[in-house]
Order: structure tokens, then C-alpha cells, then sequence
């Protein structure tokens, strides 16, 4: 395929502003556009994203805009980094500025609660038939934007479009492997905010590394449970998308999720840990895709039905633990066979 020079990024949030820097700082032709034309013109004025990413510089040369048309004009790439409950919104409308076989990277972690389609679903839900790949892994906005080194995985089902986002995003900070299995990256990448939610819990309850042991361990049984009934492949699970995500996001104290979690361990109800939050923390509503997804495909998920309980039916975190405990005994690799 044509190699990819212009770049538009879509969602001045932490991990669009990331990757917008990580392309300009390699020389690439990038512009990023944002919802919000106040807070775009802040942006423009003060080159510091001090809502999703504070302490972080914006360069002078780095091109932002709030003009959907004005971001589409000359792209080669249009990467699309917008949290998944306005994902829908805004493709609708770029939608009438989109060039048809433009390809699009989707960079989300999320899964839509009224159709239970994955963030790249979505995308192609609106803008039908159009060449579309992932660019996933554990990868901290805070963290790339400062350069340290990070590895992610770009897949597709075309294998060309696969391997120009890996040359496109590959640097010495930044290492991109490929990947064919596009259900089993998008699989893992949204449903182990759900875990990590858990995982905050665990630490606001004040357990210790052998329950965050076992929770990452088992959660990640129930994601590769539900991949591999969806279709993806179980080795995915093992790599950065699944083990290594579900690591990042369960220990690190930049998780959105993670953080969530704790507090609710801490005591906090959900609706007044919204409300002080900048960002989105997507597994809120995964937890509710993943709910009816495991009712649809039959799929024994006990920590994530645990985690809905507990977010959706105010449900005491330590009754959940309690009640994951005593289940009924089991073999450990069962499940794995």
C-alpha cells in the first residue's frame, strides 16, 4: 500500500494528544482535532493538554483544530482515539467528510453497551466497508507522551495496512508488533478495564499482591474465555494485548480504572467518583457490555459479574470477594482445555 505521510488524529484526550506528539516528534505530517473549539483554542494558547495531560508541552508545529472538515482534508490515516460511549456520535458526524478508503486506526478500549459491538465496530458501523486496523496494548498516555520506552500491537485484517501502522508508529521509544487475530486484541484490550476495576477494589480494600495475584490470573481466564467463543485466537491472550494490558492496567497508578475501583473499596459511590474524574474510565460501561455478552455466548465470567453487581446493583464489595471465594471448588486448568 501507499505509505502513510498525513495523519489525522481524532480525540485531543490523554492517548490522542500522545500519539499526535509520538508522530510529530518522528517528522510526520500530523494534526489533532478535539470535540471542544474552547478548549481547542485553550490548547492552542497555552500548548499544555493540562485536562488529559498535564506537565506535557505541546510543539508550536503541532497542528490543532476543532474543524472535523478542516482535520479531514488530505489525510492518509485518520486515527481515531475517542472514548467509546461518544465514539458513535462523532463518527456520525465525520461521516460527510470522511474520504471513502481513507484507512483508520482505531486506538479504543471499549465495547458499546446498546449493540455490543467492539470501538472498531463502531467505526465501521458508520463508515462502511473502509480499511480499518487496532493500535493496542499497554501503553500509558502519560507515559508515551514522555517517551519511555512502551510496546504495542497493531492488527488488521489486511496484512499490508498491519504492517504500515507498525513502520508509521515504530521508534526507538516505541516498539509495534503485529497481530492477525483483531477479535482477540480488541477482546482483551476492553475487558481488561472490567478487571482492573477489580483490581482497585482489591487495593482499596487493603488486600495484598497474592489477591492482585490471583485476580489478574483468573480475570484473565474469563477474558480469553470470552474471546475465544467470540473467535479469537487463546494464544493472543498471553501476549501484549491481554496478559501484558491486564498487568499495566491493574497495578499502575495512571489506570482510570484502576483508580475507579479503589475508591470504591475506599468506601466512595460511584456517581461521586464521576463526578470529580477529567477522563472516561471505559470499563464502567464495558462491565455492562460484558454482562449481556456472557449471557449472549454463555460464558462463565464470576469476577465480572461481581464487578456489574457492585457498580450497577451497589452490591458490598467485600460480600463480592467473599462470595468469589466460596464458590463451588474447582479444577484450575479446566477452563484452560
Amino acid at each position: 500500500m501507499k505509505p502513510v505521510k498525513k495523519i489525522a488524529v481524532l480525540g485531543s484526550g490523554g492517548w490522542g494528544t500522545a500519539l499526535a506528539l509520538l508522530l510529530y516528534k518522528k517528522g510526520l505530517d500530523v494534526l489533532l482535532w478535539g470535540n471542544s473549539k474552547e478548549y481547542i483554542e485553550f490548547l492552542k494558547e497555552k500548548r499544555k493538554n493540562v485536562k488529559y495531560l498535564p506537565g506535557v508541552i505541546l510543539p508550536k508545529g503541532l497542528v490543532l483544530t476543532s474543524d472535523l472538515e478542516a482535520a479531514s482534508k488530505g489525510r492518509e490515516l485518520f486515527v481515531v482515539a475517542v472514548p467509546t460511549p461518544y465514539l458513535r456520535a462523532v463518527m456520525e458526524r465525520f461521516k460527510p467528510y470522511y474520504v471513502s478508503g481513507v484507512p483508520l486506526l482505531s486506538g479504543a478500549k471499549g465495547i458499546e453497551n446498546d449493540t455490543l459491538l467492539m470501538a472498531s465496530q463502531v467505526i465501521l458501523d458508520v463508515l462502511e466497508n473502509s480499511p480499518m486496523s487496532l493500535l493496542l496494548g499497554p501503553s500509558h498516555a502519560e507515559e508515551v507522551a514522555r517517551n519511555l520506552p512502551t510496546t504495542v500491537v497493531a492488527s488488521s485484517r489486511e496484512q499490508a495496512l498491519a504492517k504500515e501502522i507498525q513502520r508509521v508508529f515504530t521508534t526507538e521509544q516505541f516498539r509495534v508488533y503485529t497481530n492477525p487475530d483483531v477479535v482477540g486484541v480488541e477482546v482483551g484490550a476492553a475487558v481488561k478495564n472490567v478487571i482492573a476495576i477489580a483490581a482497585g477494589i482489591c487495593d482499596g480494600l487493603g488486600f495484598g499482591d497474592n489477591t492482585k495475584a490471583a485476580l489478574i490470573t483468573r480475570g484473565l481466564v474469563e477474558i480469553a474465555r470470552l474471546g475465544v467463543k467470540i473467535g479469537a485466537q487463546r494464544a493472543t491472550f498471553s501476549g501484549l494485548t491481554g496478559l501484558g494490558d491486564l498487568i499495566t492496567t491493574c497495578v499502575s497508578k495512571y489506570g482510570r480504572n484502576r483508580f475507579v475501583g479503589e475508591q470504591i473499596g475506599k468506601g466512595r459511590k460511584l456517581k461521586n467518583i464521576l463526578k470529580r474524574m477529567e477522563q472516561v474510565a471505559e470499563g464502567i460501561y464495558t462491565t455492562r457490555s460484558v454482562k449481556l455478552l456472557a449471557k449472549k455466548y454463555k460464558v462463565e465470567m464470576p469476577i465480572s459479574r461481581e464487578i456489574y453487581r457492585i457498580l450497577y446493583e451497589d452490591k458490598d464489595p467485600r460480600q463480592a470477594v467473599s462470595d468469589l471465594m466460596m464458590r463451588s471448588p474447582r479444577a484450575e486448568m479446566e477452563e484452560l482445555e
